[in-house]
């Protein structure tokens, strides 16, 4: 009797020496608003730990922000169909904990952005990023007015480091005021 064929394809996956390496940065290289190269550094041990992705079409934002928890990479050898030798790939991926976004409509140039973190229990509350889709670091600063989730200090990842969460939190982003002069002046002709 012939066994019933799987078409999940993660069967096909395996990891070279069941091996998943940590690292302890990334970089991301992009081009500034005056065409020169930039750099951002993502550590998920410091301060320098947001990125910011475009939207997926999830959210009805322009962008979708995400906390960097580990910055990982893999040696991964695909064996499914159409798969052209055995030998492992370099799989680099970002394991993440995901703000979301209080309210998408009103997102702009003329207001502020506000996220928050889901709970940790809800099941997208963290995900894997290809680095490849990383727009950029961003600065994410708490709004310490709204005061913090947890005020007994109780988390229930520290890994996540939930425990230290706040009720929302600002998207700060830095706008040349020649440029907004100009755009502020395009939208008003």
């Amino acid at each position: 009797m012939a066994l019933p064929a799987n078409d999940d394809p993660s069967d096909d996956i395996y990891l070279r020496n069941d091996c998943i390496y940590h690292h302890k940065r990334m970089y991301f290289h992009f081009t500034t608003y005056d065409v020169k190269r930039g750099t951002d550094l993502i550590n998920p041990g410091t301060s320098r730990h947001n990125i910011m992705l475009l939207d997926d079409g999830t959210t009805g934002h322009r962008f979708m922000y995400a906390r960097v928890l580990g910055v990982y990479h893999a040696n991964v050898v695909y064996t499914g169909q159409d798969t052209l030798d055995y030998e492992p790939r370099r799989l680099d991926f970002l394991w993440v904990r995901w703000y979301e976004v209080i309210n998408p409509d009103s997102s702009g140039w003329d207001g502020l952005d506000f996220v928050y973190f889901p709970p940790v229990e809800e099941i997208d509350a963290f995900g894997f990023v290809d680095p490849n889709d990383v727009l950029r670091g961003c600065h994410i600063v708490p709004d310490f007015a709204s005061g913090k989730r947890r005020e007994d200090g109780a988390g229930l990842s520290g890994l996540a480091k939930d425990s230290e969460d706040y009720n929302r939190y600002y998207i700060c982003r830095c706008v040349s005021l020649l440029y907004y002069a100009i755009f502020k002046q395009k939208a008003d002709s």
